[in-house]
């Protein structure tokens, strides 16, 4: 993430009711086991190392290397202290609804996602294109997750409010 992200549990975070909305498409029967022999929702482990976002609504990629940020220490550490953000790479914030720039190199697009549709895409409820470094915040009201992508990324692919994103696993290099 760009900083420290504000609020939310991880993606694969499960209440009482089994696993969370915000846990992708390929994780939704998935669980884990804690030693107690109790289901915790979906297994962690089972997340792709990398994943895709695609611009269904408009059939274009937003990121083909993604990254997850899904522990406390991935989250906080996010994309502070890189020099910068090769094109069609990003990082996937899950259970996010803002972010800050503070301690960034570079300027970044972020788009907000709201909660996971039955069919495995989210809804864009917040496009914020070219947060700046150290002065940029980012927030969206409804949002369940954020990506984090070079900056001008948004305007490249069109990307807008409702367009349907869908976080995929990536195909390994």
């Amino acid at each position: 993430m760009a900083g420290q992200a504000a609020g939310g549990a991880p993606e694969g975070a499960a209440g009482p009711g089994g696993p969370s909305a915000d846990a992708p498409a390929e994780l939704a029967n998935s669980t884990a086991t804690d030693r107690m022999g109790q289901t915790s929702g979906p297994d962690l482990a089972a997340m792709p190392a990398r994943l895709q976002a695609v611009n269904r609504t408009r059939g274009t990629v937003l990121a083909d290397r993604l990254e997850v940020a899904d522990s406390f220490g991935s989250r906080f550490a996010g994309l502070m202290g890189r020099p910068s953000l090769a094109g069609g790479t990003g990082l996937w914030l899950p259970g996010t609804g803002s972010i800050h720039m503070l301690f960034m190199r570079f300027p970044i697009d972020a788009v907000f996602l709201g909660p996971q549709l039955p069919d495995g895409a989210r809804r864009v409820v917040g496009p914020r294109p070219g947060l700046r470094p150290w002065l940029g915040i980012g927030l969206a009201h409804g949002a369940k997750g954020v990506l984090e992508l070079p900056a001008g990324t948004i305007a490249t692919t069109g990307t807008s409010l409702g367009d349907e994103v869908l976080l995929e696993a990536a195909a390994e290099a």
